[in-house]
């Protein structure tokens, strides 16, 4: 230090440098990772790593499940359908039902779209007819018709056939109605 009046006053040594402000990101510090290549990491760090298979323990005294058959055990509904179909007495029932059913196959096509067959009774085989005419045809026909519906479903399930032809207008109308009456006769003016 100098005495006198240009005399400045000495500074004192520099103290250690300040630390940085938070502001400021250090030079030797990494950047911080965004969360994407963080989960990368991650999913590299698992790729890596062999996996084993994980074994599962059966915990308390848990019977094992029964044998269940695989697809290609597998038998037809078809046999169990018969099988019930049998034990429950159903076989000629079914076979003489199965007329209604194959109505169309069995009479054909034409036939069967102006004939129906309704029911089936004790060997019976009842037909409705969209006209009389067409009452008529199957009436002509029932001979061929017993052979073919006997020959498809079993011989003798059908014995009969009856053939109905349209319905006719029932003048039975109101409370009181005369049995045996004759019909409406010259009502038409």
């Amino acid at each position: 230090m100098t005495d006198g009046p240009d005399a400045t006053p000495e500074r004192p040594a520099d103290p250690a440098p300040a630390e940085p402000s938070p502001a400021e990101p250090s030079p030797a510090a990494p950047e911080p990772e965004d969360g994407l290549s963080l989960a990368r990491e991650i999913a590299d760090a698992y790729r890596t790593t062999p996996s084993q298979p994980r074994r599962r323990r059966r915990s308390g005294g848990r019977a094992a499940k029964p044998y269940r058959p695989q697809r290609e055990d597998a038998s037809p509904l078809a046999q169990h359908l018969d099988a019930l179909v049998s034990s429950q007495g159903w076989t000629d029932d079914l076979a003489t039902h199965r007329a209604i059913g194959d109505w169309p196959r069995i009479v054909g096509d034409e036939v069967a779209q102006h004939c129906h067959a309704v029911e089936i009774e004790d060997g019976r085989l009842t037909v409705q007819a969209d006209s009389t005419a067409w009452a008529t045809q199957i009436k002509l026909l029932a001979p061929r018709i017993l052979a073919r519906l006997n020959e498809e479903i079993g011989q003798g399930s059908v014995i009969f056939l009856d053939v109905r032809g349209p319905q006719g207008p029932s003048w039975k109308t109101g409370r009181r109605s005369v049995r045996g009456g004759r019909g409406p006769r010259d009502t038409y003016g």
